[in-house]
């Protein structure tokens, strides 16, 4: 049945402006409390790590409410409306995702204790690349954090009719005050209180849905006939939007340049006093975002049973995908007391969590590489804080204003998973290229860094202009024709054909431009590692042993001993017994630390008491003296 935008409307009561004030006046509340109690962010330490001693459970649902917020509320259920369910495959990437961040990642991180995780590039590489690299974040996430403002604001002006700038500016007003005068500490706690009423709104929502639907099976049958249902595309073709290939494989290197280098990942790690801590957050992550993506793919089938004959989208109920969940909420559920409150809550729970912890680690980047860097080195602490807390302010500010641009990209999901993608993979190859490879020099980086950057954006701008089609399922509007050409008077059917007639055909875009948009991060990491060790070698590649071993991941210090171990195939002596027989053949060595067999042949090195190699000397250990001292 058509329900009437007027009537939507009508269903947001007082009841449920006062559930979502209480929700923003709880955040304010946190930040006012940490900001006038204990340290009172008095130090950079507290500021941005919140003292190092912050509780393993908090930081992780921390982590879990700042990159899993209303843009999968928002996104994942429209994207499975007009796709199906094939993106909850995106959960394979997670189970390889989060092992590699708890035992490649963060170890190196947590070890060195940075406050900025570009620091590490400075150390490994040189200044200008960290510089770059800190750079590209900071423009990165102050966009994708307009992307997170403007999804819930476009929600709650659909159900309530307020303006989204109104919204836009609830948001942001909130989210920086509370951080720019709480640190970490307030939003660490902040995320935890939000991320209960995130799941608490959907899960709602889901459960009440479909009771009301008749039940998981009918929502399932009915999203089957509808070809809703499909988790094993196996196309190779990379130009598919979503395959079991592009969400497992690209999916992995996208959120894994989210969740292993990036600054709000790294900075939570470092908030919690022991690695051990640190790597159980990490997985306490792994059922926490398989459980969002499978609570909002079903309520993206709840849409479509609701909706199979009659789609929101071609009888203009809706002016984009994303407000999909938001009508089901208003449409199918809004007369239950306080439920569209609950869910604008959860929304802008979500969206809140996400630029809080943007804005505070944007400040920490910017304070750590460029402050200190280049503008005042010796700044005192006292200072250092002040201006911590002016920058987050500045960046709340920021966000606010680049929402304007962000409300004419598209589709939230894609667009925030693209950016991540794009700017994303090229910084992740970096680091993959200094953790995993200790040959790779400075002009590797740079070139690598550079030719990555340009690839992967030539790709991104490339699609956007062109808008390669995209798969979507069949839908259709049996069931309301008549009812909606009463309701509006407007013959829709005639502009659902002009704008597929508009629809460019695939085969005259380049190829290049129909790649997935899930292989952006792949493409850019692949691109720095290979190009960075071919300028390496070709400019004079780094010994294996010239870097410092703290800056290796522990996993390829592992590898490189192994494999060392297996090229030399050697024995070990005692030095006494080397230098037993070496002072038979009339040679005097003063000390000898290095002793090994090959094929029967001792190979000493002569160390003064200068610890200066003298000379090396091969000879042959005699069996009998090798029976008799082992």
């Amino acid at each position: 049945m058509y329900t009437s935008r007027e009537e939507l409307l009508s269903r947001f009561t007082i009841a449920d402006y006062a559930i979502f004030i209480l929700m923003l006046g709880v955040s304010a509340v946190i930040g006012i409390y940490y900001a006038c109690t204990g340290a009172k962010q008095k130090t950079t330490k507290d500021f941005f790590m919140g003292g190092q001693n912050m509780g393993v459970f908090p930081v992780a649902m921390s982590i879990l409410a700042s990159f899993m917020s209303a843009i999968p509320m928002l996104g994942i259920p429209a994207e499975t409306y007009l796709t199906g369910t094939q993106f909850w495959m995106v959960v394979a990437a997670y189970c390889f995702m989060f092992p590699t961040v708890a035992y490649v990642f963060m170890p190196v991180f947590y070890e060195l204790g940075l406050s900025s995780v570009y620091e590490y590039l400075e150390l490994r590489f040189n200044k200008t690349v960290r510089t770059i690299c800190s750079s590209i974040f900071t423009f990165q996430m102050v966009l994708y954090m307009a992307i997170v403002m403007y999804a819930p604001s476009l929600a709650l002006s659909q159900v309530t009719g307020l303006r989204v700038w109104f919204c836009v500016l609830s948001i942001g007003i909130v989210c920086t005050f509370y951080t720019t005068v709480g640190g970490m500490k307030a939003v660490v706690l902040t995320d935890l209180f939000q991320v209960f009423v995130i799941f608490g709104a959907m899960l709602v929502v889901v459960i009440k849905g479909s009771i009301d639907l008749g039940g998981i099976d009918f929502i399932w049958n009915k999203s089957k006939e509808g070809q809703r249902i499909e988790f094993f595309n196996l196309d190779v073709d990379p130009t598919v939007r979503h395959t079991v290939w592009s969400l497992t494989i690209g999916g992995y290197f996208t959120w894994l340049s989210i969740y292993g280098v990036s600054q709000p990942m790294v900075q939570r790690y470092l908030t919690i006093p022991n690695i051990r801590g640190a790597r159980i957050a990490i997985w306490l992550n792994l059922p926490g975002l398989a459980t969002i993506v499978t609570v909002t793919t079903l309520a993206g089938l709840l849409i479509y049973a609701k909706y199979f004959d009659c789609d929101p989208i071609k009888t203009k109920q809706v002016s984009a995908p994303d407000q999909l969940l938001p009508l089901f909420v208003m449409d199918a559920l809004g007369t239950m007391p306080c439920l569209p409150g609950v869910f604008v809550a959860g929304i802008f729970s979500g969206a809140i969590s996400t630029v809080s912890s943007g804005v505070n680690s944007l400040a920490a980047v910017t304070l750590e590489d460029i402050v200190k860097s280049y503008i005042k080195p010796d700044i005192s602490e006292k200072w250092a804080t002040r201006f911590a807390k002016i920058l987050a302010l500045s960046y709340g500010a920021a966000c606010i204003i680049l929402v304007a641009v962000v409300e004419r990209l598209g589709a939230i999901l894609q667009l925030s998973l693209s950016v991540f993608g794009v700017i994303g993979g090229p910084i992740l190859g970096v680091f993959m290229l200094g953790m995993f490879f200790p040959w790779a020099n400075i002009k590797g980086a740079m070139t690598g860094l550079l030719t990555g950057l340009i690839a992967v954006l030539w790709i991104a701008v490339g699609a956007f202009l062109n808008k390669p089609p995209k798969n979507f399922a069949p839908f259709s509007v049996e069931g309301c024709t008549e009812l909606y050409y009463n309701a509006t008077g407007n013959m829709w059917n005639e502009t659902i054909t002009t704008t597929v007639q508009q629809l460019p055909n695939k085969d005259d875009i380049f190829v290049i431009y129909r790649l997935s948009y899930m292989w952006y991060s792949a493409i850019g990491s692949l691109i720095v590692i290979a190009i960075g060790l071919v300028v390496s070698f070709i400019t004079g590649a780094h010994d294996k042993d010239d870097i410092k071993q703290d800056l290796i991941s522990p996993i390829t210090r592992k590898v490189l001993a192994l494999c060392s171990k297996v090229k030399q195939n050697k024995t070990v002596f005692p030095v006494e017994l080397v230098t037993n027989n070496i002072k038979a053949t009339g040679l005097k060595p003063e000390r000898s630390d290095k002793a090994v067999q090959s094929d029967g042949v001792i190979n000493v090195a002569y160390i003064n008491d200068t610890n200066t190699p003298v000379m090396k000397k091969s000879t042959k250990i005699s069996s009998s003296t090798h029976a008799a001292r082992l």
